[in-house]
């Protein structure tokens, strides 16, 4: 039986995540078995509590003492998948932008492939209640990022994914430093210069139901930084 782990990082997500968790625990596909991996950050709202009263031997959780970032999260989510011999691992928000009922779409395509990216931009714009700021911020940081390094991904921030893990263990993931959407970017970009396949499917994403966003200026400078950065160290093979 092939296994499938979805990792899903938390900071105050009290008001998505259990039900979350619940409509991904409900799918079925094919026979692949599907758990989840909840990396907390010291949630204040009692996330962590919330998760642990589930008692599902499917829903694993790893507590951090505090604040680490989105990237360093995934991180120790690749490294937990890999140490435990998942065939497959999924990038997931917790606040539903990300539809569950998509998962079997990606799991049909990862078979094919090493990374399937949930694309809001491959049919033309697939975003439900962003700002217009927002939705600038996020295409033109698309077409920035593919301008400079030829990443053939038109949604390149996209943070719905799933990865084949055999492909995961050919990129040294203590070299990802990276956090928010320079973590997306730089993931794929590893990934492509590796030589593995990539594939977009079309998605839908509709802005968190409960909850505060994430999003900050910080976040946006470090991703204008790092598409520099990873295009200087692919030109040295410093990757």
């Amino acid at each position: 039986m092939k296994r499938a782990l979805i990792i899903i990082p938390t900071y105050n997500e009290a008001e998505n995540i259990v039900n979350i968790i619940n409509e991904l625990l409900r799918i079925n596909y094919d026979g692949i078995s599907i758990e989840i991996l909840v990396i907390d950050d010291n949630s204040t709202d009692n996330t962590h509590l919330l998760v642990r009263e589930l008692k599902d031997p499917r829903v694993h959780m790893i507590e951090r003492p505090y604040k680490m970032g989105l990237g360093t999260a995934y991180i120790r989510g690749f490294k937990y998948a890999i140490e435990n011999n998942y065939d497959y691992v999924f990038e997931m928000d917790a606040d539903f932008s990300h539809d569950p009922e998509a998962i079997p779409s990606f799991l049909d395509k990862i078979k094919e492939y090493d990374l399937v990216v949930g694309s809001r931009y491959i049919e033309g714009i697939a975003v439900v209640n962003w700002p217009l700021s927002r939705l600038m911020i996020s295409i033109g940081a698309s077409y920035y990022t593919r301008m400079i390094t030829f990443l053939p991904i038109k949604d390149v921030t996209a943070g719905f994914m799933c990865h084949r893990v055999s492909a995961l263990k050919q990129i040294d993931l203590d070299k990802v430093r990276s956090n928010g959407y320079s973590f997306q970017i730089e993931m794929k970009f590893r990934m492509w210069k590796k030589g593995l396949k990539l594939v977009e499917i079309p998605i839908v994403f509709i802005d968190r139901r409960a909850g505060v966003s994430k999003m900050s200026r910080k976040i946006v400078y470090e991703a204008m930084f790092m598409v520099w950065k990873l295009k200087w160290m692919s030109m040295f093979n410093k990757l």
